[in-house]
């Protein structure tokens, strides 16, 4: 097999499902038969506003990659074929991958913040990646999952990553409580997060009343209209001061005015969200009240706590997942629909379908 389909990024609004080259991995790369892979609020982006990550003006430096981009950074698969120099990785393992890539001569690397090293990129945007029947990433990615995870569940496995990664950043402890602005996959998945940790009040603000809904079977113990101007107001009645822990998984001025107003002094937010737009911010009154605000750049060193959460059923990701389609289906029952329809959350792509 020399040619397979694969859904093709050419520019706004237009993605194409057609013919490409099966690649092959370097030494020092794997090569995955996908089964499943999400389209995550990043692949949107790019489907409606992009390029922003896709490298379109010059080649991502670490390979050369540039314009036409095989999307999808969220998948699962079972290894093909594997570089000579690969250890630990064998073809017929069963794996999810990280897809965040890693400069080497980076400073950070030594230190471990390895999702801070320059240039940022991710396969499916700097490189060609999970829509597509085969797809070829750097060893150090590759995760392998138990054999009681589910292909489905491991292409969540990295958005899952995000929240977790969101939540840990925030200190968050048993018996905290927290406001999570934004009820997309990411906001959903910090909700799931939160459960496991222990936290005791779990609010969500959204404009969909059916993501509101979604909200609360997974685990959300209060909602709010995100238009309600009382948020703040009613959730130090709830709470009496105030939460402990506001992460903005919405980005935008009014979600993050709303959350930093909903802290208790001393509380903590963590901006998990891509912001599209610049946001003012009262310095005076973060110094006054002693707030910390924590930005986050994807996840590092957290895909296999995770994985064991996600297979051990603590973390039932499987549950945001509302349409599963075929990669033919990807435009119009993928990318349009998750536009247009705020009953979708999560849409998988089926690679054998």
């Amino acid at each position: 097999m020399t040619r397979m389909k694969a859904a093709r990024w050419y520019a706004a609004k237009d993605i194409r499902v057609e013919e490409t080259e099966v690649p092959s991995p370097k030494d020092k790369q794997v090569k995955i038969a996908v089964k499943f892979t999400g389209i995550c609020g990043s692949d949107l982006h790019e489907y409606t506003h992009g390029p922003q990550l896709i490298p379109v003006d010059k080649p991502y430096p670490l390979n050369g990659h540039q314009g036409t981009t095989t999307l999808g950074h969220e998948f699962s698969g079972v290894v093909e074929e594997v570089g000579k120099n690969v250890k630990n990785i064998k073809k017929g393992d069963r794996v999810t991958v990280e897809p965040i890539f890693r400069n080497p001569e980076s400073p950070f690397i030594t230190t471990g913040e390895y999702n801070l090293s320059e240039p940022l990129g991710f396969v499916g945007l700097t490189s060609n990646g999970g829509f597509a029947k085969y797809v070829v990433v750097e060893d150090y990615m590759v995760h392998k999952m138990p054999d009681r995870m589910t292909f489905e569940q491991g292409a969540i496995v990295e958005p899952a990553a995000v929240a977790a990664y969101a939540v840990q950043r925030s200190g968050m402890k048993i018996g905290d409580t927290v406001l999570i602005a934004g009820a997309g996959p990411i906001g959903l998945l910090t909700v799931q997060v939160a459960v496991a940790t222990g936290a005791s009040k779990i609010i969500v603000s959204d404009l969909s009343e059916n993501r509101l809904k979604k909200a609360k079977e997974v685990g959300a113990t209060h909602t709010f209209d995100a238009r309600n101007k009382d948020i703040p107001q009613k959730i130090r009645e709830m709470t009496g001061n105030g939460v402990d822990i506001f992460i903005d998984a919405a980005g935008a001025q009014a979600s993050f005015d709303t959350g930093i107003n909903s802290l208790r002094n001393g509380g903590t937010a963590v901006l998990v969200a891509l912001f599209g737009k610049k946001v003012t911010h009262d310095a005076l009154n973060q110094t006054l009240r002693e707030l910390t605000i924590i930005g986050t750049a994807a996840y590092r060193n957290i895909f296999p706590q995770v994985i064991a959460l996600i297979s051990s059923g603590r973390l039932p990701v499987e549950k945001l997942i509302t349409s599963e389609i075929s990669l033919d289906e990807i435009v119009e029952k993928g990318f349009e629909a998750l536009t247009k329809d705020p009953s979708e959350v999560k849409v998988l792509v089926n690679l054998e379908k």
